[in-house]
């Protein structure tokens, strides 16, 4: 079965579209795909790479990358304005290119959690789903109530939340994201990305400081409808690539060996409809 990384990035800082990137951060500095590719040795056979900056260039310039990707990269998730007013007809026409598998906009960056919920933005989401492009759900907790009516707007809509939706676990707060994020998985047909989590952590994480709340997902979304991600590069400000793959590889021990690899990159295939 293929084995793929649901979720990264690559970036070029003097595109200049990438103003949460800082001076001082220890990843503010280029990132590409020949800085990933010895990170994933024989363990990773296809990728997502996933938008970073919140313009319609940054979307092209990943697209191009996968284009000459030799195959690595078998699908972009981009962003495009959703609340624009011709943001139908651009959706209609990106979608014809098959390597743009989805959109994700920056909703963790949106003050209003209900922006989700705009009559602007319904034709938009309606063009997503007649096209076929998935919705990656960047949220916080704050935003997990709204999912199930989210969803039951846009029932033909394809939606994976990324990261777990961000939970607490620095301060091992689990509650209430542990009972919203059930409420998702049991309402509605939404998938869930495990990646990002080690960055939710304080900075000397364990394990077990993860383990809840990864299990929580598994539970919650089933193999079938959980799929691992590295969110690298950004993961390396919380712990390196192979380190985050292994971890979650231990995590998967209860599992038979074909739950394993819907996990590790059937569900993903499946959901993003690689080939």
């Amino acid at each position: 079965m293929i084995r793929v990384d649901a979720h990264h990035h690559i970036w070029r800082l003097d595109r200049g579209d990438y103003g949460w990137l800082a001076p001082g951060m220890a990843i503010y500095r280029d990132y590409g795909l020949d800085d990933l590719r010895p990170l994933l040795e024989d363990k990773i056979d296809a990728t997502i790479l996933v938008q970073a900056a919140a313009t319609e260039a940054e979307t092209d310039y990943l697209l191009e990358v996968a284009r000459g990707s030799d195959g690595l990269v078998k699908g972009v998730v981009g962003w495009l304005d959703l609340a624009a007013a011709d943001a139908a007809k651009r959706i209609n026409e990106r979608a014809k290119d098959p390597l743009l598998k989805g959109l994700r906009p920056m909703l963790q960056d949106i003050e209003d959690p209900y922006w989700i919920l705009r009559d602007e933005i319904r034709p938009a989401l309606r063009a997503m789903a007649e096209t076929g492009l998935r919705f990656d759900a960047l949220i916080q907790p704050r935003h997990l109530p709204l999912l199930p009516i989210f969803h039951g707007m846009n029932p033909n809509l394809k939606i994976v939340i990324d990261h777990g939706a961000k939970p607490p676990i620095r301060s091992k707060t689990f509650q209430p994201w542990a009972d919203d994020l059930a409420r998702v998985a049991r309402e509605t047909d939404a998938y869930c990305k495990l990646s990002g989590l080690a960055t939710q952590a304080s900075e000397m994480w364990s394990m077990n400081d993860i383990r809840p709340f990864a299990d929580h997902i598994l539970d919650c979304f089933g193999p079938s409808r959980t799929m691992w991600g590295s969110d690298w590069p950004v993961i390396e400000l919380a712990t390196p690539y192979r380190r985050w793959h292994t971890i979650t590889e231990r995590f998967l021990f209860r599992y038979h060996i074909p739950e394993r690899a819907e996990v590790m990159g059937g569900t993903a295939a499946r959901f993003y409809g690689l080939t």
